[in-house]
């Protein structure tokens, strides 16, 4: 999405993420052969200053949503799924095989693909 909409600020945040920790190595092998660079990225923990700064805030699954919106109900009515208009959850490929990550990376491309158009004919 970043790089689709490059006037945005995006960030990327976990709810049970490895604080500091780096990509996957298969999340930057995977990555790199769409184009991505992840080498610098490091994980860090979703916080309440981040949701309240957010305009925008697009989780993986349905189970984020609703916990984000347990922990921070100030987020309701700018926290969707990525896959809300699909109506599909990206299962997180942590500790699966490639063919996981390649699946979690074509799902995370429809989803942004389609947030990126509506974000485009309100911006």
């Amino acid at each position: 999405m970043a790089r689709d909409l490059p006037q945005a600020k995006v960030w990327s945040a976990g709810l049970g993420a490895l604080v500091g920790a780096p990509a996957d190595p298969l999340s930057v092998e995977v990555g790199a052969a769409h184009g991505l660079d992840l080498s610098a990225h490091r994980a860090q923990q979703i916080t309440g200053w981040m949701c309240q700064a957010a305009e925008l805030i697009l989780v993986m699954e349905q189970r984020h949503k609703t916990d984000l919106e347990q922990r921070y109900p100030l987020v309701r009515g700018k926290l969707f799924r990525l896959g809300d208009r699909g109506g599909f959850d990206i299962v997180d490929p942590y500790r699966q095989p490639k063919a996981a990550f390649e699946t979690a990376c074509a799902d995370i491309a429809r989803g942004a693909a389609d947030w990126v158009a509506r974000i485009r004919q309100i911006a």
